[in-house]
C-alpha cells in the first residue's frame, strides 16, 4: 500500500491568510487530498499582493498556521504557496532542443521547458511558474505528454508567469520567518483553475474570474491547456472602499454590510428599503439606502467584468468559450454577481466550488478556499509526477542553481 503523505498549502491574500492541511493516499491514479485541518486568520500586512509590515505578516502567518495544526493535529513544516497581486504578468516562450537518445525521457522535458526558460526578463522580475502549453515532437504537433515518443527535436510553447523580485523575495521572507519551508509558489491564476474546473472544461474552453480582496486573476483554457492568464488590479476592497465614500460610513461597517446586506440587483430592491447602521457598527448609528448601495456595488462589478471582457476580445475568445465563465474567491458571493458577469460577457457563468476532495469538505467548500485547495491539489499532482516529494524538491534545487550559474556567465 502506498504511505500517505502529510501536505500543506498557504494562500496569502490580501484580505485572508488561509491554510489547508491534508492527507493523500492510493494509488496515483486514484489520489484525492483529504482535508484534515483548516486555519484562516486575517490578511493585515500586505496589500493588493504586496508586503506592507512583515512583522504583521509574519504574526498573521503564524496564526493561521497554528490554527490548521491544532485542528490537523500534525505539524506543518513546509507549505505550497498561493500567490496573487496585479504585479504577477505572463507571457508565453518557446523552446527547442535535440532529443539525446531514442525516447524521449522526462530529463528531455526538463532540458526543453529550461530552455523555454532563457528567455530576456527585466531584472526586477522572476520567474514563478512555468506551464507547458504544448510539445512538438520533429513535425508532429499539440501533443500533451511526449514522454515515451521517438524523435530527433523536441520543442515547447510554455507559459511563463513572473512575479516582482522584491515582492516575492518579501513574501518568501516572511513564510520562512514564519518557521516554515516553501516547497513552491503557484500563481493563483493557475491555483484556483486547479481546484474548479474539470477536464472537459479546460478542452472546450472556459475562463476562470477569482475575485478577491486585492486582484481579480483571470486565466483562460483551451483545448486542455492554459491560453491566457493575467491579473487586475480591481476587486473585493475597492467595492468596499466605494460603498465607505458612497454611504460616507466607516471602512469597517461598509466591509460589514457589504456582507450582510450587499447585491448587485438594484432593480430588485424596493427604494424604501433602508439599512440601520447602528445594527452592525457603534460608530456609525444613521441609516442609509439599501438601493444606493446595490447600485454603487453594481457600477464597481460591471467595471471588473468590463476588464475581464477586455482581456478575452484581446484574444478574441470574447464570447467564444463553450464551458463559460467560472466564478471563484470571496468577492464573488454577494447576490446577483452571476447575473451581472453573464450579461456583461456574454457567456454561461457558473459559481466555482472546489471539486475531487475529501475530508471535511465542509469547511472548505466555499469559491474562497479555490486558490488554497488549488495550490494544494498542484503540490499533490507534480509530486507524483516527479516521482516522489525528495526528487521534486531536488529538480526544483537542481532548476535553480541552473538559473543562478547563468546569471554569472558574460
Amino acid at each position: 500500500m502506498p504511505k500517505e503523505r502529510v501536505l500543506a498549502s498557504l494562500d496569502i491574500g490580501s484580505s485572508k491568510i488561509r491554510t489547508v492541511v491534508a492527507i493523500a493516499d492510493g494509488g496515483q491514479e486514484q489520489r484525492v487530498p483529504n482535508i484534515i485541518g483548516v486555519g484562516v486568520s486575517p490578511s493585515l500586512g500586505i496589500r493588493k499582493g504586496q508586503v506592507i509590515d512583515v512583522e504583521e505578516l509574519i504574526h498573521n502567518i503564524i496564526s493561521s498556521l497554528e490554527d490548521a495544526e491544532r485542528m490537523a493535529g500534525v505539524p506543518v513544516n513546509h507549505v505550497f504557496v498561493g500567490m496573487s497581486g496585479s504585479h504577477i504578468e505572463a507571457f508565453d516562450s518557446r523552446g527547442v532542443i535535440a532529443i539525446s537518445g531514442s525516447e524521449i525521457t522526462m530529463d528531455d522535458v526538463a532540458r526543453v521547458l529550461e530552455a523555454a526558460q532563457a528567455v530576456s526578463i527585466p531584472p526586477n522580475r522572476r520567474i514563478l511558474h512555468i506551464e507547458p502549453k504544448a510539445y512538438s515532437v520533429d513535425e508532429q504537433r499539440g501533443i500533451k505528454n511526449p514522454i515515451g515518443m521517438t524523435g530527433i527535436r523536441l520543442e515547447v510553447e510554455a507559459h511563463i508567469i513572473t512575479g516582482h523580485v522584491q515582492h516575492v523575495k518579501n513574501i518568501e521572507k516572511c513564510i520562512s520567518q514564519a518557521g516554515v519551508d516553501i516547497d513552491a509558489l503557484v500563481p493563483s491564476t493557475i491555483a484556483a483553475a486547479e481546484a474548479t474546473l474539470s477536464k472537459r472544461q479546460k478542452e472546450l474552453g472556459v475562463v476562470v474570474i477569482d475575485i478577491g480582496a486585492g486582484c481579480t486573476s483571470v486565466s483562460v483554457f483551451e483545448e486542455g491547456t492554459i491560453l491566457h492568464s493575467v491579473g487586475l488590479p480591481v476587486a473585493g476592497e475597492m467595492v468596499t472602499n466605494d460603498i465607505a465614500i458612497g454611504l460616507r460610513t466607516s471602512v469597517d461597517t461598509a466591509e460589514r454590510i457589504k456582507i450582510e446586506f450587499g447585491s448587485v440587483l438594484p432593480q430588485e430592491i424596493n427604494e424604501r428599503e433602508m439599512i440601520d447602521l447602528s445594527s452592525v457598527s457603534r460608530v456609525d448609528t444613521q441609516t442609509v439606502s439599501k438601493r444606493y448601495m446595490a447600485e454603487i456595488m453594481q457600477a464597481r462589478y460591471f467595471e471588473i467584468f468590463s476588464l475581464v471582457k477586455a482581456e478575452l476580445t484581446r484574444i478574441a475568445r470574447s464570447g467564444m468559450l463553450p464551458a463559460g465563465a467560472v466564478l471563484t474567491g470571496a468577492a464573488v458571493k454577494a447576490p446577483g454577481v452571476l447575473d451581472l458577469a453573464r450579461d456583461v460577457l456574454g457567456l454561461p457563468v457558473q459559481m466555482g466550488f472546489p471539486v475531487d476532495i475529501g475530508g471535511v469538505i465542509e469547511k472548505v467548500d466555499d469559491p474562497a478556499y479555490a486558490t488554497a485547495l488549488g495550490t494544494l491539489i498542484w503540490g499533490l499532482r507534480e509530486g507524483d509526477q516527479a516521482g516522489g516529494m525528495a526528487n521534486f524538491q531536488m529538480k526544483r534545487a537542481m532548476v535553480s542553481v541552473g538559473t543562478w550559474f547563468k546569471s554569472l556567465l558574460p
